[in-house]
């Protein structure tokens, strides 16, 4: 059972020690969660490492959320954990879609693949990472798949070619037939019947 008491008395430390870059916290389902400053980021998360209170020193995951409708357009989150104290913390930051985020691989050395799927899945660019390049996707790839205006096609396929013998890239072409979606089913007033569905008939007999 986690130990709420111990959450709300953890962030209040880390408000009042980190106060410059701490913005909110909140305990909510279990879990901490810290909002926090772009530029601080670095420096808060230093301090959830090496304060006594706090260690935590394993990095679990780096991600981000795309909010497209938000001036501040994309959550970067953080995911800390603490096996002396056996706690977790998420670290979290609103960043503007112009905005570069200072790398933590610094502090984490394993920060590095998380921070290259980020910039590849989301476009968001970090400063000081000694190698930030796609880690995902192939070279020249277009665009950031994980942003919510990313299409769902795509804007290359790839396929190969026979009589060049080699692989191909060329624009996505959809057939018109291909975007014809009918999926028999009977909500949509198609005759044909699901399996289970004759029971329907006799249940209201």
């Amino acid at each position: 059972m986690v130990d709420t008491v111990a959450l709300t008395e953890l962030a209040e430390h880390i408000s009042m020690r980190r106060a410059n870059d701490v913005v909110s916290t909140e305990v909510a389902f279990g879990e901490l969660t810290v909002n926090a400053t772009p530029s601080g980021l670095v420096g808060l998360i230093e301090f959830l490492r090496n304060d006594a209170n706090c260690r935590f020193s394993t990095l679990i995951d780096i991600t981000a959320v795309d909010n497209p409708q938000r001036p501040a357009r994309f959550d970067i989150v953080y995911h800390l954990l603490s096996m002396y104290q056996n706690q977790r913390i998420r670290v979290k930051a609103q960043i503007r879609e112009d905005e570069i985020v200072p790398s933590l691989t610094g502090v984490f050395p394993g920060a590095n693949w998380y921070e290259r799927e980020i910039f590849d899945m989301f476009g968001i660019l970090f400063s000081g990472h000694p190698d930030l390049r796609r880690i995902l996707t192939d070279y020249g790839f277009r665009g950031h798949p994980l942003r919510k205006d990313f299409p769902t096609t795509g804007y290359v396929e790839v396929r190969w070619n026979d009589d060049e013998k080699r692989v191909v890239y060329e624009p996505v072409s959809l057939v018109q037939e291909y975007r014809q979606f009918d999926f028999l089913s009977p909500w949509e007033g198609a005759k044909y019947v699901l399996p289970g569905d004759e029971k329907a008939p006799e249940a209201k007999k």
